[in-house]
């Protein structure tokens, strides 16, 4: 999730407002940093904690988190859990990476009791506002081909918000999350943009060496350089939240 989402997890967290002692569900847990978010803000009863990936719930059981929760390899469109088992049900900086994000919505549903909380928040792809968003506008003034990102024009606040209404969610309620990070210079925020598994990374890393560099200029120049080098700006996630009736 990195510095970015690190910085909006506890936003999130202090809006949805769970209460102590909740039995908890992430969905796409990833390798497990908003999980360990949870447990220090939100004094859980319980925790389980599901992705796809086995890869990443490797990643996660290593973490000491895993002491505290239950993470398991599984897909956010058939949950492994019965009806009513918990009180929060939440997903972070996911909802635009599942496929059927409807059946993934009833899911979520499902699994919570009568009142209980559904919830999540994802980068707001849509306007290019993630903490990417400088990287690929610059890609874009070069004239470079920039890769569609998964479920962009499913970020924004109506789409989520009729997302919650079709899964018959209740006091549905939105927000916006500003979130401000800096780096040291060019190229600390470049690395950062820059990881391996990306498919960003994999086209830019198959321009020769010339274009490359060129391409990296054209980005900078659209940074916001502070004079000692420093580069901030802000990044907006957008975030709902909603009751199971009952």
């Amino acid at each position: 999730m990195g510095r970015w989402s690190r910085a909006a997890a506890p936003v999130f967290l202090e809006w949805v407002a769970p209460p102590a002692g909740a039995r908890w569900l992430e969905v796409g847990c990833g390798t497990g940093i908003f999980t360990e978010v949870v447990l220090d803000t939100c004094s859980p009863a319980a925790v389980s904690a599901v992705d796809p990936s086995e890869a990443q719930i490797a990643q996660a059981r290593m973490r000491p988190a895993a002491l505290r929760v239950d993470f398991r390899v599984a897909d956010a469109q058939s949950l492994p859990f019965a009806e009513a088992a918990f009180d929060v049900v939440a997903a972070a900086l996911v909802f635009n990476f599942v496929p059927d994000r409807p059946r993934a919505l009833s899911e979520m549903r499902r699994v919570a009791r009568s009142g209980g909380i559904v919830a999540g928040y994802v980068w707001d792809l849509a306007a290019e506002l993630s903490p990417s968003g400088p990287l690929r506008l610059g890609m874009r003034r070069f004239g470079a081909d920039v890769p569609d990102l998964p479920g962009a024009a499913d970020s924004g606040l109506a789409a989520l918000q009729a997302l919650f209404e079709r899964a018959g969610l209740e006091r549905i309620a939105t927000r916006t999350i500003e979130v401000t990070q800096s780096y040291a210079d060019f190229d600390d925020f470049w690395q950062a943009q820059t990881p391996g598994y990306a498919p960003t990374t994999r086209m830019i890393a198959a321009m020769p060496v010339s274009e490359r560099a060129s391409l990296m200029e054209a980005v900078r120049a659209g940074l916001p350089v502070g004079p000692d080098g420093r580069i901030e700006y802000s990044a907006r996630a957008n975030a709902i939240r909603g009751r199971v009736p009952g």
